[in-house]
């Protein structure tokens, strides 16, 4: 599935890298510019929390 605005996802910060903590919200702007990126896609939630992308959340 496509990362773009209005997907539910599942983030982590750059702060919980190291634990592993992923914060959930639903996508508002993507951040990187390539389609693929090692670490992930890099996103700002509506909530304004940036990270990036572990997991795609399906209803």
């Amino acid at each position: 599935m496509q990362i773009k605005p209005g997907v539910h996802v599942r983030v982590v910060q750059k702060q919980d890298q190291r634990s592993g903590k992923l914060t959930e919200g639903i996508v508002k702007d993507i951040l990187t510019k390539s389609a693929t990126h090692p670490h992930g896609i890099k996103v700002r939630l509506v909530s304004g929390i940036v990270g990036r992308v572990k997991e795609i959340i399906t209803t």
